[in-house]
């Protein structure tokens, strides 16, 4: 049996499966809830919680489940599993890499984190005038495409407001991406704002930051340099020179 309960507006779906799960199931409650929800909603988050009672699928249910994958693949913006079912949580990890959104798997005694997870931002975009054509954009934990799309709007805005524009893009909280389809967008954000920079100040303390620094260059129609976290207000002279 399959029962779905709605929060944030439809946003999040908290789906209970107890028993022995079938097509049935998928076809007459998970998939119309989910349709229904990504009918308002770009991309939806969803809490699968397999309690105790939960027996696992016959093989009409696996296929439905992966129609349901398949089909609203790009439809989905975070999954949280809650389960104490040990083979069900191997599955969900080895799974979670090539997913396109963050999945992450919680027992079931941590219900309320998972919920906590689903609604929380994950990651963060911060942006402080430095003055002039100058701005400083800080990227903080791991990113999710919502994260990443207002900070788009909030990036066009200053850029407008500006007589030409400098970046500093400090690295040196960033985590990465919560999914694949968060780093398409960050890639997507990039690509449509490449031209626009005439300096871009990259400031971080690890080596993977340094060599993205060197991959902005084939790319970018700006002046690029790597500066080290300690000496940020030399990468502010730089880009104010």
């Amino acid at each position: 049996m399959i029962s779905v309960e709605t929060q944030m507006d439809g946003a999040l779906l908290e789906v209970e499966l107890s028993g022995q799960i079938t097509a049935q199931d998928y076809d007459t409650v998970l998939i119309p809830a989910v349709e229904k929800a990504l009918e308002n909603h770009d991309r939806i988050r969803l809490m699968m919680s397999f309690g105790q009672e939960f027996q696992g699928y016959d093989l009409s249910a696996a296929w439905a489940d992966s129609k349901l994958g398949l089909g609203h693949w790009r439809g989905f913006d975070r999954i949280a599993v809650v389960t104490d079912t040990k083979w069900l949580r191997n599955s969900i990890r080895l799974a979670a890499p090539i997913m396109p959104c963050p999945v992450q798997v919680f027992d079931l005694i941590d219900a309320e984190i998972a919920r906590r997870w689903l609604r929380e931002s994950l990651g963060s975009v911060h942006m402080r005038d430095l003055g002039g054509p100058c701005l400083q954009v800080k990227l903080m934990g791991k990113l999710d495409p919502e994260v990443i799309a207002n900070a788009e709007k909030d990036l066009d805005a200053q850029i407008r407001a500006r007589d030409g524009f400098r970046l500093l893009l400090d690295l040196s909280q960033f985590d990465g991406w919560q999914g694949l389809s968060a780093m398409a967008a960050h890639f997507s954000l990039v690509r449509e704002h490449a031209a626009i920079p005439e300096r871009v100040a990259v400031v971080g303390d690890q080596a993977w930051q340094r060599a993205a620094q060197h991959l902005m260059r084939r790319f970018l129609n700006a002046e690029s340099h790597f500066f080290d976290v300690s000496d940020i207000d030399g990468a502010v002279a730089w880009l104010k020179a």
